[in-house]
């Protein structure tokens, strides 16, 4: 007689599946059966509303696949979503995750998993629920693909939305941990397919391997977020800084009649950034196009809060720079080298 198929003959287990999933019910109560349930306060808020955000990790998944160095990608993709909502002015409130792989290898998703608990007990916020599923046939079985969806809820009186934002007022920039998530397609092109250097060695320049500087989690600015309405800073706008770089994102909370003058001299550049363009050669216009170049947020307000930002900043473990201003203009921003 012919053996029966099974589903996880077909490359789908549901025992491990399970397993995964009772794994993370064990340390934390607020995921449900079908669906996460979460108490919404709104006590003190004229009119509150919900933010929401999804992002990935985009090609820097292909960096983690490759090293199996996969500890950090949560956060990353934590940050990637959390880093968005925040720029409204909104608190987040919840997380949830969708994880896809061609064959379920539970080790390797609770170490993936563990980086997301990490990413959103550094942003405050709980991991309500998600998805893990098994696609044999749409992935191979050691690729696996990861999104996240956030909320966050916000006074609709205290919208951060830029449009008080005017000629005069200043730009303050926020370091960033590096390449954060952002023009992996370029970095690996550079770095690991066209320049022959060992990924595993550590660099003089870097001060560590090649590896260890392309997986660095993007950092999360909640907690800077949380010191400067402590501190009662009136921010006027908000820009979290990926893809396009800061000309292709500080100009989406600029009103039409301003423009961004930033001052590249302001801060150093991170020597990955050098080494990339470097290597390529990339030219300085693309660099900026593409990647944060070392400033992973910026804040604009009046100079007269500088001294908040500042306390602020320190109060939060971060850096504040004063990188640029806002000029008359028509909503665009520049660079200055």
């Amino acid at each position: 007689m012919t053996k029966p198929v099974t589903y996880e003959a077909a490359g789908v287990s549901i025992r491990e599946a399970d397993k995964l999933v009772a794994h993370l019910r064990a340390g934390n109560k607020l995921i449900g059966g079908f669906s996460g349930l979460f108490p919404l306060r709104t006590r003190g808020m004229k009119r509150p509303m919900l933010a929401a955000s999804t992002d990935g990790v985009g090609t820097k998944l292909l960096v983690a696949q490759m090293s199996r160095k996969l500890a950090t990608i949560g956060i990353d993709l934590v940050a990637m979503v959390v880093n968005d909502l925040i720029v409204c002015g909104a608190q987040p409130l919840f997380f949830l995750d969708y994880f896809a792989t061609g064959r379920l290898n539970a080790r390797e998703a609770k170490t993936i998993l563990r980086g997301v608990i990490k990413g959103c007990e550094i942003a405050g916020m709980p991991l309500l629920g998600g998805e893990t599923a098994e696609m044999p046939g749409l992935y191979k079985p050691e690729e696996f693909d990861l999104a996240g969806f956030g909320v966050g809820i916000v006074d609709g009186a205290k919208i951060i939305d830029g449009r008080r934002i005017k000629p005069g007022d200043l730009v303050f920039g926020f370091e960033s941990s590096g390449l954060h998530s952002n023009g992996y397609s370029l970095a690996r092109r550079v770095l690991l397919e066209s320049s022959g250097l060992r990924a595993d060695v550590r660099m003089k320049e870097l001060g560590e391997s090649l590896m260890s500087a392309m997986l660095r989690p993007t950092k999360i600015y909640v907690k800077l977020a949380s010191c400067l309405r402590k501190a009662r800073a009136d921010i006027k706008g908000f820009a979290h800084i990926t893809g396009g770089g800061i000309p292709g994102n500080l100009c989406r909370v600029l009103p039409r009649g301003a423009d961004a003058f930033v001052f590249k001299n302001r801060w150093e550049t991170p020597p990955i950034f050098k080494l990339i363009q470097r290597l390529g050669p990339v030219d300085y216009g693309e660099m900026l196009r593409t990647f944060n170049m070392g400033i992973g947020f910026m804040a604009v307000a009046a100079p007269g809060e500088h001294a908040r930002i500042m306390r602020a900043a320190l109060a939060a473990g971060e850096r504040a720079l004063v990188v640029g201003e806002i000029v008359k203009g028509c909503g665009k921003t520049m660079v200055e080298l």
